[in-house]
């Protein structure tokens, strides 16, 4: 590991190459996340951190994050509460991936991308998505056409208004009510997902449930 990387502006996704050579989206981060805390454990990062608009990061090398922390106890508490949610997130996706639906895999997403927002003090209903379709589908383990036929299915229904990347959530009500039918969600944290899920989110499981309005 040569360093961890604290984001102050911009979006970021993380991809991880599988053996086949096909990129998995693993995560996606925003301003005050912190990328590459994989590398502090096992010394390399397992993925890769692509920014999806100009970005700034804030490098913390290794060799001085440890020493750091004995002397900044703020520092310490920081990163063992970031170890402490990837961890945590890490067995929400493989719920998720195990035992949700396509349309509540996307209930989720979107909840927990507003949940995000609002605990950085921005809106949680207008959300301008910085990835991509495919990203998307990529990171929840659909197709690219299931991700547009449930953005299709869930504006039809006035869970939501679709513009480009423009999503105003319309219904949260609505979208929780989808996830109940599940397990219900973690806190909204980042979302990277080890290695292990790669193959998981290679065998979707896209019977939609019934939409549910107010």
């Amino acid at each position: 590991c040569d360093a961890v990387y604290a984001a102050w502006r911009g979006f970021f996704k993380t991809v991880l190459v599988n053996r086949d050579g096909r990129g998995q989206v693993t995560g996606f981060f925003m301003a005050g996340d912190l990328l590459g805390m994989d590398g502090i454990c096992s010394a390399r990062h397992s993925d890769t951190a692509v920014a999806l608009e100009d970005s700034v990061v804030c490098v913390m090398p290794c060799v001085l994050v440890e020493p750091m922390a004995r002397e900044v106890p703020a520092l310490q508490r920081g990163l063992h509460a970031a170890l402490s949610r990837e961890i945590a997130q890490s067995q929400w996706a493989m719920v998720m991936l195990g035992s949700m639906h396509a349309d509540e895999r996307m209930a989720s997403f979107l909840l927990e991308l507003s949940a995000r927002l609002q605990s950085r003090g921005f809106s949680g209903c207008d959300l301008q998505l910085r990835m991509t379709r495919a990203d998307i589908g990529s990171y929840l383990g659909l197709s690219l056409e299931t991700v547009s036929r449930l953005f299709t299915l869930f504006q039809r229904n006035g869970l939501v208004r679709v513009h480009q990347k423009q999503v105003q959530i319309l219904n949260p009500g609505a979208l929780a009510r989808i996830l109940q039918r599940g397990v219900q969600p973690s806190p909204a944290l980042p979302l990277p997902a080890p290695g292990r899920l790669a193959a998981a989110r290679r065998q979707p499981r896209e019977k939609f449930g019934p939409i549910v309005r107010a």
